[in-house]
């Protein structure tokens, strides 16, 4: 059953934590956690079904396999209720960009905070600068750990193809992406490549699923087949037009697909 499965991916990612303890403490110093993702790491594979909510309070009516919510916003109660349903919790937040009202964002140094992203409150970051952003994400990331999340959906992990106010390239995002998928996995968490299409050859081993958004609106759905041909899901949204302009083909290439209003709030129309 679901709800066994997921119970036993939560017990088995807090007892490799405490194998590393143990460990540690009888070694007489600290152990640093395997580099290899945990065996329990979730891994979906493609037709997943999902459904994704931001904003407002959380519906956890779907009968579906995962819910995708925000990492601060949603509270432990109800990540224990979608986890008592039967669903695995994916996380969701911001790791290549600043957000002005996020608990921890004073935290942040103004040498790392760019240009503006397109969204009020929100600011590119300097992604170079892992020595600073590292225990910032490392934090959220536990956060996600203790709150009981099953994995985390990193956003604005394209920040090199935006005027972010940084010389970013290519290689500085592979660096970061890569980095945040090692952190994730060191703690038992799934963890999704959010957009970001052009690097997902060079990713999609890094990575156990991916997200995308208005892959049909501007016609680079293809672009995310090599997570499909390696069984991995591929969850997606469009904001505009209408289900039957995209779900058939949606269905026809494994991707789990969804129409959402911008604001993703609870509403949804699902593809299947």
């Amino acid at each position: 059953m679901a709800v066994s499965i997921v119970a036993v991916m939560r017990r088995r990612r807090v007892a490799s934590v405490g194998l590393v303890l143990i460990l540690a403490a009888g070694c007489g110093g600290p152990v640093a956690a395997p580099d290899e993702p945990d065996e329990a790491v979730w891994r979906p594979g493609p037709g997943t079904t999902w459904q994704w909510q931001l904003t407002g309070e959380i519906d956890t009516s779907y009968d579906v396999e995962m819910y995708d919510i925000d990492l601060f916003d949603a509270p432990v109660g109800v990540i224990e209720r979608l986890h008592d349903d039967g669903r695995v919790v994916v996380c969701y937040f911001s790791a290549g960009a600043w957000e002005a009202w996020r608990p921890d964002a004073g935290r942040f140094p103004d040498q790392v905070l760019g240009n503006d992203n397109g969204w009020p409150g929100e600011r590119w970051l300097d992604i170079r600068r892992l020595d600073v952003l590292a225990p910032l994400l490392e934090a959220r990331l536990d956060l996600a750990v203790d709150k009981g999340c099953d994995g985390v959906e990193p956003d604005n992990v394209d920040g090199y193809t935006a005027e972010t106010g940084f010389p970013l390239d290519g290689a500085d995002q592979l660096a970061f992406n890569r980095w945040l998928a090692e952190a994730a996995h060191r703690r038992g968490l799934s963890v999704g490549l959010k957009n970001d299409l052009d690097q997902i050859p060079e990713l999609v081993e890094h990575f156990d699923w991916a997200l995308s958004e208005q892959c049909f609106e501007f016609a680079e759905c293809d672009a995310l087949l090599p997570f499909i041909d390696r069984g991995k899901a591929v969850f997606g949204v469009e904001y505009r037009g209408a289900p039957q302009d995209f779900c058939p083909e949606a269905l026809s290439m494994g991707l789990s697909w969804l129409l959402k209003r911008p604001d993703l709030g609870a509403w949804v129309h699902r593809c299947g």
